[in-house]
């Protein structure tokens, strides 16, 4: 773990009271809020949570989830998610026209989508109909990332929603869209691809002629590389598409600039684990080199005891005692003092991972003190439902919950 980052004026500092979630989903001036983290540290649930929340709250939100799990639409009570938000019924709250509607990522109509609104109906046939362009929106890599930036600027550009949350995908690859701009600038400044947008700039005799003498020099190599069918499929791409880069570049950094706005915030989310914590403390650091809006912190997980006082040395030497005298009973005593001792056992062990999570948290505490933080137990079970999602907003936001308490 390395270098600190600074918080947004919508959080309290560090260790100063913790990530102020409520302040921050109330606040008119956040319209994005992006989570981030590694696989397995519940951020499908906590961006389902905060846009519930957000809605209950008055917000028109949308949940956008770029993980192709389907927890999402399962929690939110949806038969599937797709590229359209779908509402999410029972989400309106009592504090206003709040409304939640979630939406999946479609890669491949999302590209239609940008083709179709911007090219004229002739080039866009053509582009659709190109086996080199199938196969790009289909899964090449770099086109999920980028096409996310497309559909976050789409969702914004509409003015439609208070709040966007977007929920990424669950490695170190969900900031991979950060570079979407720089990875297409790349691409296009290439020299394979400038030197076949030549003959569609040049057009005529002059592009034939072009591609006899100029290609003919490339044609057997990249023909080894990409196969002569699909070289001339590429070329077809990159002569309809010629007009659209200028367009593709243009909105990619329109949305990059966009994320390091004042109205998005990011939110690290991990579990109290070393590994999840060495891969928050990449994603804290990448976010700082990027100059992102670091928000805070989201520690998921944390497990808490009813009996904090009770030590786990305690527990264990009066379990043991427990065991050695168990013999002089009678056999009902005897048994229910087995029981006492296994239930004193399983707090001791409670306890131990208690201090374990502490330690790991506060190591990454003081390499990263103004990084914002807020903690939510860990749960008896999975949460698969609004009531659930509900319980996760309530943690969120620092309420304390009871057992049996309803949502």
């Amino acid at each position: 773990m390395s270098g600190g980052n600074g918080s947004n004026d919508g959080m309290s500092g560090g260790n100063g009271g913790g990530l102020d979630i409520d302040r921050l989903l109330d606040d008119p001036a956040t319209r994005i809020i992006v989570c981030c983290g590694s696989g397995g540290v519940g951020k499908t649930t906590t961006a389902a949570a905060l846009g519930l929340r957000a809605a209950e709250r008055g917000r028109r939100t949308v949940v956008l989830t770029i993980d192709p799990a389907r927890r999402l639409a399962q929690s939110m009570g949806l038969t599937e998610l797709d590229n359209t938000p779908r509402p999410v019924k029972g989400a309106a709250g009592p504090a206003g026209p709040g409304e939640l509607h979630a939406m999946m990522l479609d890669m491949k109509r999302t590209f239609d989508e940008v083709v179709l609104a911007h090219a004229d109906p002739e080039r866009a046939r053509a582009i659709l109909e190109n086996p080199f362009y199938q196969s790009l929106s289909a899964g090449f890599a770099g086109t999920q990332e980028y096409m996310a930036m497309e559909k976050l600027g789409q969702l914004r550009a509409t003015g439609e929603w208070d709040l966007i949350v977007v929920d990424t995908p669950p490695s170190r690859s969900a900031l991979d869209f950060l570079d979407a701009p720089g990875r297409l600038g790349s691409f296009l400044d290439g020299k394979i691809i400038r030197v076949l947008m030549t003959p569609a700039k040049v057009g005529g005799r002059s592009a034939m002629k072009f591609l006899n003498v100029g290609m003919g020099l490339l044609t057997g190599t990249l023909g080894k590389i990409f196969g002569a069918q699909l070289l001339t499929d590429l070329q077809t791409f990159v002569a309809a598409m010629d007009s659209m880069f200028g367009g593709f570049r243009e909105r990619a950094e329109g949305t990059y600039q966009l994320l390091k706005a004042q109205g998005t915030a990011f939110l690290v989310v991990a579990a109290p684990e070393r590994d999840a914590l060495r891969e928050a403390a990449y994603f804290v650091d990448r976010l700082a080199a990027d100059q992102m809006p670091l928000a805070g912190l989201v520690l998921n997980r944390v497990h808490s005891t009813g009996a904090p006082q009770l030590t786990a040395e305690r527990a264990q030497a009066a379990a043991q005692a427990l065991e050695e005298n168990g013999g002089e009973h009678e056999p009902r005593q005897a048994e229910a003092e087995t029981l006492a001792a296994g239930l004193l056992r399983l707090h001791a062990e409670r306890v131990e991972v208690m201090s374990r999570e502490r330690r790991t948290r506060d190591r990454f505490i003081s390499v990263y003190p103004d990084v914002p933080l807020v903690e939510v137990p860990a749960l008896a079970g999975d949460v698969h439902d609004l009531d659930g999602l509900r319980v996760i907003g309530r943690q969120l936001a620092g309420e304390s919950i009871r057992p049996g308490e309803p949502a």
